[in-house]
């Protein structure tokens, strides 16, 4: 079952282009407030899924924080609305103007991945007479098993405190006048499909905070990021991840101390399914051992394929006819530019409309000028 686009509206439009179904949008986000709302859970959007300016102002109207990874999101979550106390700023490379944005408009709280960070965050909020909040980012060495590359939370990464580390970290604390201690982050990866190692992260956050009792250390923030993950394979199938189940565990497996908040920043989990990159085919190429389907997107558009070996479910809209074998490819000058090799579709034709699903996520926002090309443009099902 294809997808349901409006192909008679497209006609003047310039392929490729980003293609955001709203509907779905405002579904998915309503699924996420009534699940997180029944355990007075607190949500922050992960900008760095998508930033677009309309998706992070239609996130914003359900009452939702930001979870910023740079000082550029910040100030795009500011200027989509996001109130500065529901923003929080995460990252393993924070610049001092990026931090000095933070603290002059009181964003929520700083997640913080090492001492020197600490000290730096410290230095600049004497600077400014200001006392800023943090949050200690905890590498809990658990491994979610997906993608090696969106894996964070084992000991090899770069994200986070080591737990043999804690303590030193703790009495630095001590030290920097400057600093508020208010929480503690974690987040151990990205397309998550499996419960077991959300239920892990459960386990090792109690014994941490056990640990944290003992130097009679509480927080009054748990945030144990995102990581949820969709289903690539049937977007129609399952347009809205199972956010009950999610916060379901957590609920189950985790028990807040009294006056204590647990925060969430879900992202590809939001957006990745309102969003399809539209392509038009160039050339259908019969090579001696291949067929070609040549569009006119490539990983300048949609990197993730190129970059992740990701998988995108992609539809000829055009046609109905016998389904064929192709490589779906795009024009970029790099063997890398495929979306996909020895995929069935509807037999292709020069001019056939193609919706790459699931691109709502590390879709637009990733998306290069390489080869001088133009950044795709973005349009909304509610707008045309």
């Amino acid at each position: 079952m294809k997808g349901n686009f409006p192909l008679s509206k497209w006609e003047r439009l310039q392929t490729p282009f980003y293609y955001y179904d709203t509907e779905l949008l405002r579904n998915t986000l309503d699924t996420v407030k009534a699940a997180s709302e029944k355990y007075n859970y607190h949500v922050h959007y992960a900008v760095k899924a998508n930033a677009n300016s309309r998706i992070l102002s239609i996130v914003r109207e359900y009452g939702m924080g930001a979870d910023c990874v740079s000082g550029g999101e910040i100030q795009a979550a500011l200027e989509a609305g996001f109130p500065p106390e529901k923003i929080v700023f995460a990252g393993v490379g924070k610049a001092d103007w990026e931090i000095n944005l933070g603290l002059e408009h009181n964003i929520l709280c700083f997640n913080v991945e090492s001492i020197p960070e600490l000290e730096v965050i410290n230095e600049l909020a004497q600077a400014k007479e200001k006392i800023a909040s943090v949050a200690l980012r905890i590498n809990p060495e658990i491994d979610a098993h997906t993608h090696s590359f969106i894996t964070t939370g084992i000991k090899e990464n770069k994200f986070g405190i080591n737990l043999d580390q804690l303590d030193k970290v703790l009495d630095r604390l001590t030290e920097l006048p400057y600093i508020k201690l208010i929480g503690l982050h974690f987040h151990i990866g990205s397309q998550v499909l499996d419960m077991k190692p959300f239920k892990k992260l459960c386990s090792r956050v109690k014994e941490i905070q056990q640990q944290l009792a003992k130097r009679d250390v509480a927080v009054e923030h748990i945030n144990f990021g995102g990581g949820l993950g969709i289903d690539y394979d049937h977007p129609n199938r399952e347009p809205i991840p199972d956010f009950e189940t999610y916060f379901e565990v957590f609920h189950k497996h985790f028990a807040a101390a009294p006056n204590q908040q647990i925060h969430f920043e879900p992202g590809r989990s939001i957006v990745a399914q309102c969003g399809s990159l539209i392509s038009r085919v160039l050339y259908v190429k019969e090579g001696s051992e291949k067929k070609f389907a040549i569009l006119d997107a490539g990983f300048t558009d949609l990197i993730r394929p190129a970059l992740y070996d990701a998988y995108h479910k992609i539809e000829n809209l055009s046609s109905d006819e016998k389904k064929e074998t192709y490589d779906v490819v795009g024009p970029i000058c790099e063997s890398s530019d495929c979306f996909v090799k020895d995929m069935e579709l509807n037999k292709a034709h020069r001019g056939d409309w193609i919706a790459i699903r699931s691109a709502g996520a590390y879709g637009e926002i990733m998306a290069s000028q390489y080869n001088c090309r133009s950044l795709p443009k973005a349009y909304f099902s509610d707008l045309l």
